[in-house]
């Protein structure tokens, strides 16, 4: 099995956060948003992964740090770690097929913007299954229609009329990728563009037309981290997540005087609380120092510094200074307010 990550873009809706960390190595409850998903999907897929293959963007961005990171968290897991570059913004189905030396055999293709909860119970008449999300306003997202046999027989985006409540959220799997390469390169080379881009959709529905049998699959949970309101969400329920599985996510370096720390939540190595409450749902990065302050459902990175504050539905970069009121804050790395 192979997990193909496309990850070119810069995460311009999560700014300023993205302005010097690339959205997926964003952390969300002490992790960046790419290692928990292919965790994830790792430990729900049922097999062993032989490769991952990780597509970029500009190197001046997604510089030797970001490869370095994408290939131990690969190899971590046992996988061999590939790395292709997206030097232009021309669509998913562009992405997919710049990573196409590794379009073969059973593989899942995952969006590093989305986490998720979910059991892969793969139907062995399906030649692919596409992940949803029942929501409630299927006008504001991609949806699939569905046969009287529970195949999927078209994917509409965005239905001014209604055509079903399940939403693709941006996870597939193929029991043959080399089926949708062909199919994207069939789409690249007579320039079938949607919206300005090459799409897997258009790869999908080539496939369907060639009779291949499309089965949904369901996720318990859909954690979206596209802006800060919804990342401080997903970490919010990541948290949840662990404390239900009995995981420790506190480091034992922690420092603490006369502080309370009110779980769930995640604190990193070396933190500092002084006259502080922490939590509920905070996450506070490695070497951070929190003094005669209130955090609760935030996000603050690594070696941060935030004093005189009650804060709140936070995110607040690294290397940032703050000292001030009582705030809904975004800021990002490498930021001084002094109040």
């Amino acid at each position: 099995m192979k997990i193909i990550v496309p990850m070119a873009g810069r995460g311009s809706r999560l700014r300023p956060h993205t302005l010097t960390v690339p959205k997926p190595l964003v952390p969300v409850a002490g992790q960046p948003i790419v290692h928990r998903l292919v965790k994830d999907i790792a430990e729900v897929v049922g097999e062993q992964i032989e490769e991952i293959a990780f597509i970029l963007g500009d190197p001046a961005f997604f510089g030797d740090e970001v490869v370095n990171s994408l290939t131990k968290l690969a190899n971590d897991l046992g996988a061999k770690a590939s790395i292709y570059r997206q030097d232009q913004p021309l669509g998913t189905g562009h992405a997919i097929m710049c990573a196409k030396e590794s379009l073969s055999g059973p593989a899942v293709i995952a969006y590093a913007d989305t986490l998720i909860q979910a059991t892969f119970d793969l139907d062995p008449a399906a030649d692919s299954v596409i992940w949803v999300k029942q929501v409630e306003r299927p006008e504001a997202f991609g949806v699939v229609k569905l046969n009287e046999k529970k195949e999927i027989v078209e994917l509409v985006e965005k239905p001014e009329e209604f055509v079903s409540d399940l939403a693709v959220i941006g996870i597939y799997y193929f029991k043959e990728v080399g089926e949708l390469k062909a199919e994207l390169q069939n789409v690249l080379d007579n320039n079938i563009i949607n919206g300005g881009e090459y799409q897997i959709n258009d790869g999908i529905k080539g496939m369907m037309a060639k009779g291949k049998v499309f089965k949904t699959g369901e996720v318990d949970q859909w954690m979206d981290c596209g802006n800060k309101k919804v990342t401080v969400e997903t970490n919010q329920q990541v948290l949840k997540n662990e404390q239900t599985k009995g995981n420790s996510t506190i480091a034992s370096s922690v420092s603490q005087k006369n502080s309370i720390i009110i779980e769930p939540c995640f604190i990193g190595e070396n933190v500092e609380l002084k006259n502080a409450i922490v939590g509920p749902f905070a996450s506070i990065g490695a070497g951070t120092k929190i003094i005669k302050s209130v955090v609760s459902n935030s996000i603050v990175q690594h070696d941060t510094e935030i004093r005189n504050a009650v804060i709140k539905d936070s995110m607040i970069g690294s290397n940032v200074a703050y000292n001030g009121l009582a705030r809904d804050l975004s800021l990002g790395d490498y930021t001084l307010v002094d109040e």
